[in-house]
Parts: structure tokens; sequence; C-alpha cells
């Protein structure tokens, strides 16, 4: 039995899981909120674990920039460069370098290891991660594509190629919850994605704009807004919270079928962006082997399945809608058997990639 402490460390909540990554099991979690402490919240999970010792403590950061490319094991100069990386993620890195300050100081002697958000994509070629800017400029301030739910893209990826039985499988995966994006896999290897620098480029998500005209930027600039409110407006009031009011799913789906005309209206501007990067990816895959779809909407949601493909039975796409809408938990593949290219809907399991990575380091 491998032990593995898994921390998933907000700037106001910790997630954490106890995982024994033979077994693939989770033994325990839990979710403190209304953290204010981050070291007093991480010695009462110390206390509760009680006489319970994991071998290796794994923990989620957000972004790596150029730096990190694989898990890594945390020294100080490594919490130092997470810090430095802060500018590129103020809202995530901050709070992730708390919780692995807490838990080196909670667990003395037991190691902690960085999984990175960013690291999946390392992959992408220059073609993909550049900017058309100023290049001097995009050097000296590190911009550049970086991508993120890599941990995500990297299990669920690995779990769609073992159920096609193919490892060099050519996947478009939708992780689609709150936060939402779209990459382009191909043996393993992700060669495109839809977030950029930051978390806010790409398809629509639950409070985030996704892909806009940076012109918007400069006119409600000049119209008065201040950068800290333009930061709000596209992070936290945009997406389907600004389109409707809410920033759930499942409201809009159900105002859309009461007849309310702005939630549908943007469930079809949610519909079409993802339509829009299915495409993009077929083109630059050449093709490919299977379509899947992952997290809290990709998983639970068979209408948003339904909406992204359909009508590209010309492009060898056609889903088993009894299949599609049948409740289950497990990886399954939802396209009809005339379907060339096969859909799926992978559940994704981040702690256990945690897990694996933290444990492999050792």
């Amino acid at each position: 039995m491998t032990l593995v402490f898994v921390v998933n460390s907000g700037s106001s909540s910790i997630k954490w899981e106890l995982v024994d990554v033979e077994s693939a099991e989770k033994l325990r979690g839990g979710l403190i909120e209304r953290v204010t402490d981050h070291e007093s919240a991480m010695l009462g999970i110390l206390e509760e674990l009680g006489d319970v010792h994991p071998a290796v403590i794994g923990h989620r950061v957000v972004h790596g920039g150029s730096v990190f490319t694989a898990a890594t094991l945390v020294t100080d100069e490594v919490e130092a460069a997470i810090e430095e990386l802060s500018a590129l993620a103020p809202l995530h890195n901050p709070p992730n370098l708390a919780g692995i300050r807490a838990a080196r100081a909670a667990f003395p002697g037991v190691p902690n290891v960085a999984v990175f958000d960013t690291a999946f994509h390392q992959t992408l070629a220059p073609e993909a991660y550049t900017y058309a800017i100023d290049a001097d400029v995009a050097r000296e301030q590190g911009i550049r594509r970086y991508g993120f739910h890599g941990t995500s893209y990297q299990y669920v990826s690995k779990a769609s190629a073992d159920l096609l039985g193919n490892p060099a499988a050519k996947l478009i995966v939708f992780h689609l919850g709150n936060g939402a994006s779209v990459a382009a896999i191909d043996a393993g290897r992700s060669v495109e994605t839809s977030m950029g620098m930051t978390p806010l480029e790409g398809l629509v998500m639950g409070t985030r704009s996704g892909d806009l005209d940076a012109g918007i930027l400069f006119h409600l600039g000049r119209s008065g807004a201040t950068l800290d409110e333009l930061d709000t407006l596209l992070n936290r009031r945009s997406g389907m919270l600004g389109l409707t009011g809410s920033g759930d799913m499942r409201d809009v789906q159900g105002k859309a079928a009461q007849g309310d005309a702005e939630a549908q209206l943007a469930l079809d501007v949610y519909h079409h962006r993802l339509r829009h990067y299915l495409g993009a990816y077929l083109a630059q895959l050449g093709g490919a082997d299977a379509i899947v779809f992952t997290a809290g909407v990709g998983e639970n949601s068979p209408a948003t399945r339904s909406a992204a493909v359909a009508g590209m039975a010309g492009l060898g796409i056609e889903l088993d809608e009894s299949l599609n809408g049948a409740a289950s938990k497990e990886a399954r593949v939802v396209s009809s058997g005339a379907s060339r290219i096969a859909v799926l809907v992978v559940p994704t399991n981040e702690e256990l990639e945690i897990a694996r990575q933290a444990a492999a380091l050792l």
C-alpha cells in the first residue's frame, strides 16, 4: 500500500484526499471551507489522519510557466519559483503555495511534490503556443500559451486510450466544468489546447468569457473601466453567468426548457463555441479516433454532448442517443456502431492522477 495525501489548496478552502495508489482507492477525504490560516487547517487534517502516515504529499499547482514541465519535488527553491510565477496566476498560485508551506510544516520529513496543471501542455509546438505580438515583449513577460487542466487531460487521455485499446489514439477531449477547455491529444501528447497564458481564453465557461476581441477591453477602458474592473468582468461576471444570471449549466438548461430566450441564446453560444473548436481540432489532428467528454458538465449533461456533435454524420460522428442518455458513472462509448469516430464519456479523477505522479516521482 502506497499512501499519498493529495492537497488542492484554494484561497479560502482546502480539498484533500488520502489515496492508495496501488489500488487506486480513495481512503478518506474532505473539504475545509472558510480557511483563514492554512497552517492551522492543515494541522487539523493531520489530527484527523491520526496514525496514518502518507509516503508523499501531492499538491495541485495551477501555473508552472515554462519552468516546470513535470511533477517536481518541492524544495525552498521550487517554492520561490512557484511564488514568482504567481504573476501569471494571481488567483491560484498563492493559495496553492500556502497549502504547500502548511503541509511542509505540518508533516515534517514527508516529501512534497508539486503537480502542475500546465505541465501536460509543454509538448505544444512553437506554432501552437506562440502569440503574434512583439517577440521581445513576449519573451520579457513570459507571454505564450500554457494551457490548463493538465492533470485531468493526462488521466482522461490514458483512460480513453485504454477504453479504445489504442495507446496511439488521436483524441479531442472536452473538459467541461465551471472552468472549461478542450485539448487535441495525439498518442498521449498535447498538440493544441484552448486555454492560453491564463485560464480565461477559449470556451464559454461558468463565469469566464472565453475568446474575446481584445479591442473590447480598449473600448471599455476608454469608457472608464479600470484594470481590476475588467478583470472582474471577464473572470467573474461573464460566461453563462453574464448571459443568464446563473453560472450553473443545470439552471440555464432548466430556464431554456421553460422557454427563456436569454437562456436559450446562452446555450446556443456555448454550443457554437464547442463546435468551433471541435472542427478546428479535427483539422489540426487530421482526423480523430475519439471525441471525449469529461468533468461536471461533460460527464453529466447528455444534452451538451448531443448539441456539440449534432449534424456531424458527414464527418463520421454519430451518437447513439439511448447510450448517450443512459445514467452511468463508468467510462463508456456513447456513439453509434456506424460512427467512424467514437464518442466517449470518461469521468476524470485529478486527485488520483496527482497521487500517481507524486508516487512515481519517489
